[in-house]
Formats: structure tokens, C-alpha cells, sequence
């Protein structure tokens, strides 16, 4: 990483993904092996799931189909029930496999790709194995941090809820209700999104700073104020981005009568996209940290942030809130 910090300040939405695009093509040689054994499994991973899920769940609406169709209390019915007992229980356990293995892929990646890029930005030595070596040491903090997110994103999807719920109830059939339905539910988008830039950035705090959990989330929003704008953008577009190739899985892969060439062709180029969207999407969620801390004339130590990279004692050692704030230079 050649760009000085007092200049990455002046970064924008298209500025941003330029220098996440020059750092993967520096490294590509790094980051094609955390491709390869990190952010794949986790796409496969993804899409796995919403194939294994539309097949489990499809089985489960038949049965059920065929449970109401049969008379109550004959053999069949007790069948058909307990099979249908045992695919929920699939279905729930598949789930919950998912769930453990998306975040333990999600946290070691983001690791890697945190880690990967400060080490560039510091000039040290780096190697794959190094990057590996390091990864699960800090996943635990990363831990704390998703937990605080699921927390925040629990309170503010049941605030939500109730919200929509009371008010399509009381005013919902009017042309007014519709109109302040409409309206709340572009906030609630607006603000998930918002959220979502601030939890993901929180989790190259998390990396790179002391903070953690709750901590980690308030340094994060107070980091991403003054690039707002540019952030929601990207994160919109990449989301955007997903949500389009998730779709294409879905009608071709998942839903789709096409012949079996088109539907693996359709999937290998479903999973080199979702591959390529996550990558992109951990390297650019760290270029904004820098670019945050860069406006905010919070200037990081070079020397500092390369010695709290090293494993001390078979320890990771965050880097200590002195190193990285407070600390400004002349602009």
C-alpha cells in the first residue's frame, strides 16, 4: 500500500473500491490462497444451504399437504406426522449447522483479510502461513463482537415488528396508513443499512483495535460519520450485488427445469461470483476503516500497529487505543 494516510482521507465511493482493487491485485497471491481456503468454502457453504433448505422444506409443505388430507387418528396419519416431526428436526438441525459453520468461516476470513491487509499497510513480512497462524487467535474477539451485533440486530428487527405490526392494525387501511407504512419501512431499510456498514466495521476494529463487542460497534459509528454517504453506497451496491446472484441461483440451480449442464455451469459461476462479492466486500470494509481513521485525523502508527501484529508469547495483542487515536497530523 503505497497511498500515504493523510491522502486516503480524500477517498470516495469510487476511490474506495479503486484501492481495494489495487491492494487484491498486489497481493493476489495472498489473497487467492485465502480465496481458496477460507471465502470458497464459505460461498459454497452459502449456496449449499439454500439448495439443501429448498429440498428439505419442499418435502416438509408435501407431507403436510398430505397430513391434512388425512383422516385423524388412522395409522397413516401417525406416519405421515412422525415423518413429519423428523424433517423439522432436519431441517432446524441443518440450520443450526449452517449457522455455526457460516460464522466460524465469516470470523476466520474476516481475520484473515483484516490482518493480511494492515501487515501490507505497515510493510512487514507476509506469508500465507503466517496469516494462518495468527487467524484463530483472534477469533474469540470477533465473537464477542458478532454476538453484540446479533444482539443490537435482535432489538432492532423486534422494535421493527411491533412498530409495522401496531400500526397496519390501527391505520393500515387507509390511504394515509399506506403512505406512513411505505415510510417506515424505507427507514427501516435505510437504517438497516446504516447499521450494516457500522458492523462491519466494527469487526476491523475488533482486529485491529482493543475495542470489542459493544465498544467496538460506538468506535465504529463514530469513525464512519463524515463517510456515510460513500459507505451506505458500497455496502448497498455489493448487497445489491448478492441479493442478484443469489436470485440467479435460485430461478436456475434451486427452482430451475434447465438441463444439468446449465445448472452446474450456472452454479460454478454462482460460486466464483459470491466468492469474488465476499472478498471484495472484507478488503473494502478495511480500506474504509483506514479512510475513516484518515479523516478523522486519527493517524496509525506504522510502527505501532506492526508491533502489536506480532504474536507475543503465543498471544495476539490488539492494538492499544493510543496507538491509533488522538494522534493528528497537519493536513
Amino acid at each position: 500500500m503505497e497511498r500515504a494516510q493523510e491522502e486516503m482521507q480524500f477517498l470516495g465511493f469510487f476511490g474506495i473500491f479503486r484501492e481495494s482493487y489495487n491492494i487484491i491485485r498486489t497481493l493476489r497471491h495472498i489473497f487467492a490462497k485465502i480465496a481458496i481456503s477460507l471465502v470458497l468454502p464459505l460461498a459454497f457453504i452459502y449456496l449449499l444451504h439454500l439448495e439443501v433448505s429448498d429440498l428439505i422444506f419442499s418435502h416438509i409443505i408435501r407431507d403436510e399437504v398430505a397430513l391434512d388430507q388425512t383422516r385423524p387418528r388412522s395409522p397413516s396419519y401417525k406416519r405421515t406426522s412422525d415423518l413429519l416431526s423428523k424433517e423439522w428436526a432436519y431441517f432446524l438441525l441443518f440450520k443450526v449447522l449452517y449457522l455455526v459453520l457460516l460464522l466460524v468461516l465469516s470470523l476466520l476470513s474476516t481475520a484473515a483479510v483484516v490482518y493480511t491487509i494492515a501487515c501490507a499497510y505497515t510493510g512487514r513480512e507476509l506469508t500465507f502461513s503466517k496469516v494462518m497462524s495468527v487467524v484463530p487467535r483472534v477469533w474469540r474477539r470477533l465473537m464477542l463482537t458478532f454476538l453484540s451485533i446479533f444482539a443490537v440486530a435482535f432489538a432492532y428487527n423486534t422494535i421493527a415488528v411491533v412498530v409495522f405490526v401496531t400500526w397496519t392494525i390501527s391505520f393500515g387501511d387507509s390511504y394515509f396508513g399506506l403512505f406512513v407504512t411505505f415510510l417506515l419501512v424505507a427507514a427501516y431499510l435505510v437504517g438497516l443499512l446504516y447499521m450494516t456498514v457500522v458492523w462491519q466495521l466494527s469487526s476491523v476494529v475488533t482486529v485491529l483495535e482493543e475495542d470489542y463487542g459493544f465498544r467496538a460497534m460506538r468506535k465504529s459509528k463514530d469513525l464512519v460519520r463524515g463517510k456515510t454517504w460513500a459507505a451506505v453506497g458500497i455496502f448497498f451496491l455489493l448487497n445489491v450485488g448478492s441479493s442478484l446472484v443469489q436470485v440467479l441461483f435460485e430461478k436456475v440451480v434451486v427452482h430451475g427445469e434447465e438441463n444439468t449442464v446449465i445448472r452446474v455451469v450456472v452454479g460454478g459461476l454462482s460460486l466464483q461470483l459470491v466468492s469474488i462479492l465476499m472478498l471484495t466486500g472484507l478488503v473494502v470494509q478495511t480500506v474504509l476503516y483506514l479512510v475513516c481513521k484518515s479523516y478523522h485525523h486519527e493517524n496509525i502508527d506504522k510502527s505501532a500497529l506492526s508491533d502489536h501484529l506480532e504474536v507475543y508469547l503465543g498471544e495476539y495483542v490488539p492494538l492499544k487505543a493510543k496507538d491509533v487515536q488522538l494522534q493528528e497530523y497537519e493536513v
